[in-house]
């Protein structure tokens, strides 16, 4: 699902807990997720749930350590995640610049890909050994030998002489999402069957609750534990240069419990045990080449490639506020984990928004509501530039005053009904066209395309601040700060670098001008597609 996200760039799953990933996961979020398809999935399931209640179900307690298993696997991907969404805002407070920011926010992108292995590892595994066991396991150590590494090497990263080592960052942490994502279609595909049929639906509950559990540790208690000022502020009588935990212990801590818990499951947890009284969910055995092809039959149906096609371009009007806007706050002295725990009071709004929107969103027509919200999101873009642009002045020694962290929160929470707003009518429009001879592809693949569609604006976005940034060398005559090269004997000169115009404002405009475009044009097109015949988004095998 779509995330906003304050404090960090995505994501990762578009619909993890919000914690400002550049002021919007995703996108939800978490990242576009995952989250999306199990809310989507509920979206499908919620009729027969209801008819369902009336029906003797047999207790969960027989299942109990099958359910905390699967919250336990889904936290600790939430981890690995929420330390990528980290990173961002702790680059940002070692001034790297927008291109370094936007070459990292590829990390956030293989929980949008994982569609293009996600045949593999459903279909290529050691029976003997389990299914999802033969992915699982590797996985989770690799991702454990990977957290244990980098508390040995990431400070190195972070603070060698010429600046962070972006890149070295970026093929490290791409790899912990890569690795992460390939852990959640082993996990999401062993709850179909570690679940009894009765029981399964508690599956979608431990993905959405274990997730935000495990990126809020991930994410917003790291940054505030990592924080001095936090710790000296809140949770310290004697005050010390450093936080009560730092990047390399909680990536170590983390690192040794992939292990451990990982070698418990491999030894003790049996993938094919058979519950006494309990029925298993059969588990698909499609190929490969069978998947790949149907996933390319869909994606040829003229109405959907039409869909796809606004999907990738819808959110591209948002892409400077969702992406860059926390990194600015961060840039005028916001302390980072202040925005990371302006998540926690979100947390109701969010559980809350898609129970009440959803009733707006059931009728035939989702993509009403979707429309509809569309020029307040971007409404609320322009506000969140006038906010990076008042944030200066409000600065005081001590900090910034309460009410000016009430306003933050106010205008998160209105963009989040904006985003929720778009986010459920999308999904409910995704279940209603959704052939379901073949949903779960169909809706996977609606929703890889909704996160691409996330993503890609707002790497965009970020490579884009420093081109468009002007500045002119003060206090030395003939020099100039176009380049790091030229700042640098700017300053030598004894002059200073200052900002005449700020990039992220004319992005700011210029991505609400495409976005008004976009909804004056090719938003009414979109809404049309609710127009088409049930038999126009029907997938034939002939095709």
């Amino acid at each position: 699902m779509e995330h906003s996200d304050l404090t960090t760039h995505k994501n990762g799953r578009q619909r993890k807990l919000v914690t400002m990933r550049g002021m919007d996961r995703g996108e939800s979020s978490s990242s576009e997720p995952d989250v999306e398809r199990d809310e989507a999935e509920d979206l499908i399931s919620g009729s027969d749930s209801e008819n369902r209640r009336h029906r003797v179900q047999p207790g969960i307690r027989g299942e109990m350590g099958n359910v905390l298993l699967l919250l336990f696997l889904y936290v600790l991907q939430g981890i690995p995640l929420g330390l990528a969404g980290s990173i961002p805002l702790i680059l940002q407070s070692k001034n790297v610049s927008y291109r370094d920011q936007a070459f990292f926010s590829f990390v956030f992108w293989p929980f949008s890909l994982k569609l293009l292995w996600a045949p593999l590892v459903d279909a290529l595994y050691f029976s003997r050994f389990g299914r999802r066991k033969s992915w699982l396991v590797p996985t989770q150590y690799l991702l454990g030998l990977f957290m244990i590494y980098l508390s040995m090497s990431v400070n190195s990263m972070l603070q060698s002489e010429g600046g962070p080592k972006v890149v070295t960052l970026t093929a490290v942490f791409f790899m912990l999402a890569f690795l992460a994502a390939t852990q959640d279609i082993a996990v999401d595909g062993w709850a179909l069957t570690m679940l009894s049929r009765e029981n399964v639906g508690y599956a979608s509950t431990c993905n959405s609750v274990g997730q935000t559990a495990g990126y809020f540790l991930g994410n917003v208690l790291f940054l505030a534990l990592e924080s001095a000022d936090f710790c000296n502020k809140y949770l310290r009588v004697v005050p010390k240069d450093t936080g009560i935990v730092t990047l390399p212990d909680f990536l170590f801590f983390w690192g040794m419990v992939f292990l451990v818990s990982t070698t418990l499951v491999a030894l003790i947890k049996s993938e094919n045990e058979h519950t006494k009284g309990k029925r298993r969910v059969q588990e698909e055995t499609q190929g490969v080449m069978e998947t790949y092809k149907l996933l390319f039959s869909i994606i040829k149906m003229p109405t959907v490639f039409t869909f796809c096609g606004l999907l990738l371009t819808a959110k591209v009007g948002f892409s400077a506020a969702d992406a860059v806007t926390g990194l600015k706050l961060v840039e005028a002295g916001v302390p980072k984990e202040q925005l990371a725990l302006l998540a926690v009071p979100m947390v109701p709004l969010q559980i809350l928004l898609p129970v009440i929107i959803s009733k707006y969103t059931a009728g035939p027509r989702p993509l009403d509501v979707f429309y509809k919200a569309f020029p307040f999101r971007l409404l609320i873009g322009l506000e969140y530039a006038l906010l990076v642009w008042w944030t200066p002045s409000v600065k005081q020694e001590g900090g910034f005053p309460v009410y000016y962290f009430t306003i933050v929160l106010i205008s998160y929470a209105l963009h989040q009904v904006a985003l929720y707003s778009m986010y459920v009518a999308c999904m409910a429009f995704h279940a209603k066209v959704s052939d379901p001879i073949i949903g779960g592809t169909y809706m996977t693949l609606l929703n890889t395309v909704t996160n691409l569609g996330g993503n890609w604006p707002s790497t965009v976005a970020l490579w884009l601040v420093d081109p468009l940034t002007s500045k002119e060398c003060q206090g030395a005559v003939g020099q100039s700060c176009g380049s790091a090269e030229e700042s640098g004997l700017c300053v030598k000169e004894g002059g200073a670098c200052v900002t005449t115009l700020d990039g992220y404002y004319v992005e700011s405009v210029v991505c609400v001008v495409i976005g008004l475009a976009w909804w004056v044009w090719l938003g009414k097109k979109m809404r049309r597609l609710q127009d088409q015949s049930p038999a126009a988004w029907r997938c034939r095998a002939d095709q």
